[in-house]
Formats: C-alpha cells, structure tokens, sequence
C-alpha cells in the first residue's frame, strides 16, 4: 500500500505529524471501502483509529455525514472522555463514543475498532446459537469469536464495563440483536478481520435459507489449524495489507482524493 498513499501523504496539513495524517488518510480510505461493500447504515456505526504517541486520543467519523463523505480532514479528534481535541465543526455520535472508547481505553493492542449494522451481522446476531463453525469463513474464526448481550442502543457508559468483559483477549465481537465488530493493531488487519466475519455470517444466512443439514466441520481440522497458527512464520500475518491495497484499488478509491 505504500506506492498509493506516499503523494497524499506530502499534502499534509501545516501544524499536523506526518503520522497522524497517514493515519487519517488510512482511516479514510477504510470509510470508503466499507461503503463500497455496502455495509453502511445511513449515517450510523462506526470505525476509529488510535493516535499513538498521543494518550487516549483517536479518531472518529464525524456526525451527520455518510461514509462516503469522510475524509481525512474531517475526521474527528477525540479521547476517551468524548472530548474534542482538535477544533472540528463536527460532533460525534453518543453510541459510537461510547463503544469505542471503552474497547481503545481498555485494549493497548485496540488500535484500531471497526463496527457495523449489516443485514447478515445483525442476522447473525439475533439467532440464539450466533455464528456456527460449519462454513469455510467461520471455521477460520473458530474460537476467536466473543459474545456480548443486547442491553439496548449503546448511548450508557455503564455499559462499557461489561462491554469490554465480554470482549475480554478476542479481537472479534458479536453484539446480540445488535451487528457486528472487530479490532487490530492497524487498520488494514482490521478491515480484513471484519471482512472475514462478515463473509462467514453471509454464508450462515445463505445456508440456514435452503433445505437439508448443514456439513460439520470435523474437530481435528480445528486442532490442525491451531497447531498451524502457532508455528512460526504464518504466511497469514501480512495478509490484511495487501487484501486492504487490493480491494482500494478494485473499488477506485485514491488517496490523494481523500484529504
């Protein structure tokens, strides 16, 4: 992904990191790409992304406009308080404040946090047993998948105690009745993550619509791939990266058109 974002990154903002703005144009560039899926909501859910060097502070989609109007100049500043840090004529979304900043302030490893209200997600997520492990994507997930309770729309900070408990060590959520989450250390492992997830509740819906039992995955395809997962040099580590290059590519979406 180097190569795309290396010109826009040289129209970067008097006064700003150079850091921080890649990571705005990152973050951007993922609003779009979720949009292009088509897995907004309107002018709901949210993606936000952690300013490193910067204790506690993150960047969130600014109320009011659709993902397909983020940029990375309109993006909003803010801490885990839901206080503005940088002078923005934007405000932010209670229920996404109140998700995303219980998961970065509790996760050192959350630097990123994806999270939407698509069909099949939500889909998913209504169905008493969740997500099953009987489809190509979803025995990917094989226990890396937490559980979280419906409690309403999310806009208590109450909440966000049990939230984060039932998050726990996953970097994977199902919200019940609710959609869908994930997190990661950056934003392309992210997106990729949340791609998996996604796919694997699209194949669920498909299958749960026709006639006949569904195959079981065997146990020992589970243990073999745990057994893979800790072995060194996963071929798999990298992969968000290039998934993310690819997709912004196929999608159209430039960096430079993004400031």
């Amino acid at each position: 992904m180097e190569p795309e974002i290396e010109k826009a990154t040289r129209m970067c903002p008097a006064g700003m990191s150079a850091e921080e703005w890649r990571l705005r144009l990152e973050l951007a560039a993922c609003y779009r790409l979720v949009d292009w899926f088509g897995w907004t909501d309107l002018i709901s859910n949210h993606i936000s992304l952690r300013l490193p060097g910067e204790e506690k502070a993150f960047l969130i989609n600014p109320f009011g406009l659709h993902y397909c109007e983020v940029t990375a100049s309109n993006l909003v500043k803010i801490n885990v308080a839901g206080e503005k840090l940088a002078e923005s004529k934007y405000g932010v979304n209670r229920a996404g404040f109140v998700i995303h900043s219980a998961i970065h302030e509790a996760r050192d490893d959350a630097h990123c946090v994806l999270h939407t209200h698509t069909s099949e997600g939500i889909a998913v997520a209504s169905k008493v047993g969740g997500l099953r492990d009987d489809n190509l994507y979803s025995a990917i997930l094989h226990g890396k998948i937490a559980y979280h309770d419906f409690e309403g729309v999310t806009t208590d900070l109450s909440e966000r105690p049990r939230l984060v408990a039932s998050l726990g060590n996953k970097n994977l959520l199902i919200l019940r009745t609710h959609g869908l989450l994930a997190i990661g250390r950056t934003v392309s492992q992210t997106f990729h993550a949340y791609w998996t997830l996604q796919r694997a509740c699209e194949v669920q819906v498909m299958t749960d619509s026709m006639a006949g039992a569904t195959l079981p995955v065997p146990q020992s395809v589970f243990d073999a791939a745990r057994e893979r997962r800790t072995g060194r040099n996963n071929p798999r580590a990298k992969d968000g990266d290039v998934v993310f290059g690819a997709m912004l590519r196929k999608a159209g979406i430039r960096f430079e058109e993004l400031c």
